[in-house]
């Protein structure tokens, strides 16, 4: 036995495993079942430029669309206080192929005679309005998919070659995990899944990442220094000495996104949820997908031995 304290986080990895496993299939029925609640970035709609006599209110402006059917939309300034640009959803469905300018230049019209009555004494003109297609989106979700496929199978070859390739496979496994989950919470939650959000659940991998491979770094180097002990003694020993840094890094983190998450406004709400939910799960799965990925694959310190090059081959070198 060893004379170094740690938690026993590998006692439970057969619940972990469960609770993770669970997760994960309730997440994928949700995205096959009820899908996201995909954003105007992805869905299309109707962008109107409108600029106001006074600075208005953004947050009354959402009010008032959503109360007069128009849930799905996005208001943001265009330059000044005075000038604010809308994108809605156009009424007749979600902003595909199916919707028609004369549709869109209907919606414009809507929105404005809605906005001017809850103006009061403010006066506003639509300086523009447009039709927003839904085929750019369809093009940023293929290849946010694509880039996310090609994300995991490159950092796969890099811990592979860095590493093992035990250790490339409890990664990339704990990466899979974080994504899915994330995008379950906002199959969940119904929250509007835009390009902001796309790219949240980008980077949590990036996070998700760096706890694994701090983590992993550990358990390589414990398992080539540490003799007589089990591999889930070494890796209990490994997730311990490294959990300070993790639980202040974690920390840091949620205070900031907890931040824009409560005073960032509307524009970073997805986009701090998302982040806050990836947190969550990447320093979890850094602790027991890829931990528990290692013993189902029986890792060793045999795994890390490099080869000794026989004679012959040391001759041949120049």
């Amino acid at each position: 036995m060893s004379n170094l304290s740690s938690i026993p986080f590998m006692r439970y990895r057969y619940i972990a495993t469960g609770i993770s496993g669970s997760l994960v299939l309730m997440a994928l029925i949700l995205l096959l079942v009820r899908g996201l609640n995909y954003g105007l970035d992805f869905t299309g709609g109707t962008q109107v430029s409108l600029h106001y006599s006074e600075a208005p209110s953004l947050d009354d402006i959402r009010s008032t669309l959503t109360t007069s059917g128009f849930p799905n939309h996005e208001v943001v300034t265009a330059g000044t206080d005075h000038d604010v640009m809308i994108r809605v959803q156009d009424s007749g469905g979600a902003g595909g192929a199916g919707i028609s300018e004369a549709l869109s230049t209907e919606t414009a019209g809507n929105v404005v005679k809605i906005l001017k009555a809850a103006a009061g004494k403010m006066e506003l003109t639509m300086t523009s309005s447009s039709f927003v297609s839904s085929q750019v989106g369809q093009e940023m979700k293929e290849l946010g998919i694509l880039g996310g496929l090609m994300s995991l199978i490159m950092i796969m070859i890099f811990i592979a070659f860095r590493f093992q390739f035990k250790f490339s496979v409890g990664a990339v496994i704990a990466l899979a995990h974080d994504m899915i989950l994330t995008l379950g919470f906002f199959a969940l939650t119904r929250m509007n899944f835009d390009l902001t959000v796309m790219a949240a659940v980008l980077a949590v991998t990036g996070y998700s990442l760096n706890e694994t491979i701090v983590v992993a770094d550990r358990i390589r180097e414990n398992l080539r220094l540490l003799r007589g002990l089990e591999p889930s003694e070494i890796i209990d020993i490994s997730i311990t000495q490294t959990m300070a840094r993790s639980i202040m890094t974690a920390s840091m983190v949620v205070l900031v996104l907890l931040a824009l998450l409560l005073v960032g406004g509307e524009v970073v709400h997805g986009f701090s949820a998302a982040m806050l939910v990836g947190v969550f799960f990447g320093t979890t799965s850094s602790i027991y997908v890829t931990a528990n990925t290692l013993l189902y694959m029986k890792i060793s310190r045999h795994d890390l031995i490099v080869p000794v090059k026989k004679q012959d081959e040391l001759d041949s070198m120049p």
